[in-house]
């Protein structure tokens, strides 16, 4: 059973204290930066730890603002989809609600609280790509760039002007040709409406997000009551070694499929029931890469096994070379 650690009295208790019962996991987001990243994917983790034992799960995000950037970043982080009200599940028989917020925000209400430590950025600060499209062009205009008149060229002979690229200008649309006598005009067919665009990730997370997975696998290594301290050669270290273990799952793939080594999957349980302790599952997947004895099927099967909770993508190269 899942144990989770309630930043309100310092005690572990069941994430589903009710077998089977209906449990709400709220994700409460105090702002728009790297920590509530962290927020986001700690629900998202403990909902997928709840849901593999068996546990019907509901999420909510909480925010004062920026849902729609928020959602974004979560959706790029492959993190579940959010429900949109709190009064979804109303008359369900919710078993219990588990809030998810970085530390030492205040949370109303009942249920445990899991807290987050912060998550601090030490790259350079991107750079605003709408002031950036603002900025006058750094080129001086010239008379010369200007557009061709509809009239003539003003050579001899009446020729058509070429613009500076040594093209002729494009002709005017022709007019329509009338109807035939009797027979009123086809009316003029409307555009197809465009779809409304998802909102781009804010300026400040984009460096994050530019790998989302080698950024879920660090934030995971790092357990999620130490605070983090992100920089690019960190972000490319785990994408190192995800790229890493995403050929060997791929060339395990090539062998016959085993079970997952009971010891394996045991270690595995144990270590994300005990307060989501994903960094010892991380070296559970370690162990299993370097075990000398293990059938490469048994190995593929575990890290398939272990990515229904960490959603690494860890199969995503079968069927290339590995």
């Amino acid at each position: 059973m899942l144990h989770i650690l309630d930043a309100r009295t310092g005690e572990p208790v069941p994430a589903a204290p009710a077998r089977r019962g209906l449990t709400r996991v709220e994700a409460r987001a105090s702002g728009l930066d790297p920590t509530a990243l962290r927020v986001l994917l700690t629900a998202d983790l403990l909902v997928r730890a709840l849901e593999l034992g068996g546990t019907p799960v509901w999420t909510i995000l909480t925010a004062p603002d920026r849902h729609a950037e928020l959602r974004t970043a979560a959706t790029t982080l492959s993190i579940r989809p959010f429900e949109d009200g709190r009064d979804l599940a109303s008359g369900l028989g919710e078993a219990q609600a588990i809030h998810v917020t970085a530390e030492g925000a205040d949370v109303p209400g009942g249920g445990p609280v899991v807290a987050v430590a912060p998550v601090e950025w030490l790259g350079e600060p991107p750079r605003d790509r709408a002031a950036a499209s603002a900025e006058p062009s750094a080129e001086p205009s010239s008379p010369k760039d200007a557009a061709p008149s509809a009239g003539g060229s003003g050579r001899p002979g009446g020729a058509a002007q070429q613009d500076l690229a040594g093209h002729a200008p494009a002709r005017a649309p022709e007019p329509a040709p009338a109807p035939a006598p009797g027979l009123a005009p086809e009316p003029a067919p409307h555009p197809a409406p465009h779809p409304a665009p998802h909102p781009a990730p804010h300026p400040a997370l984009q460096p994050l997000l530019d790998d989302p997975a080698a950024l879920r696998l660090a934030l995971i290594a790092v357990p999620r009551r130490v605070p983090v301290r992100l920089d690019p050669s960190a972000l490319a270290e785990a994408a190192g070694e995800l790229a890493r273990w995403r050929r060997a799952v791929a060339g395990w793939a090539r062998r016959p499929s085993r079970p997952v080594p009971d010891e394996a999957r045991a270690r595995l349980r144990a270590a994300w029931e005990d307060d989501l302790d994903l960094p010892a599952v991380l070296d559970v997947l370690r162990d299993v890469e370097g075990a000398p004895d293990l059938p490469d099927g048994a190995r593929f099967e575990t890290y398939v096994y272990a990515d229904r909770l960490l959603a690494l993508d860890l199969a995503r190269d079968l069927g290339s070379l590995a």
